[in-house]
């Protein structure tokens, strides 16, 4: 079920970093669970989920770090965990989100051909 109102509160977060993402090269916005995110080379490294929290692309020892101090935990899509990808509330606030956008970004970039 979408939290619209939680949505709304993460997409402030989150376009402002988008924006000055997409001004990277090789970065743009595109489609990924039902939403749009962050992509490099046409890869997706960040996105907001339907309750408002950011979801990026990690290594999976990254994830578990991040799951182990309470930073993060790692995202559930249909009942199984995703084993690099780590889903970070709102509370977090915009500097951590924008950190983990950039750590995501250079992640990806490094894995993607």
């Amino acid at each position: 079920m979408v939290d619209r109102d939680a949505m709304e509160r993460g997409r402030a977060i989150f376009d402002p970093i988008a924006e000055r993402e997409c001004a990277l090269p090789g970065v743009d916005i595109g489609r990924m669970f039902g939403t749009e995110g962050l992509r490099i080379r046409a890869k997706v490294y960040a996105f907001v989920v339907h309750n408002g929290s950011l979801v990026v692309k990690l290594p999976e020892k990254r994830v578990g770090d991040l799951a182990a101090a309470g930073d993060a935990e790692p995202m559930v899509m249909r009942g199984r965990p995703r084993r690099e990808w780590a889903e970070v509330t709102i509370t977090a606030g915009p500097d951590r989100w924008a950190a983990l956008i950039a750590e995501a970004r250079g992640f990806v970039d490094e894995i993607t051909p």
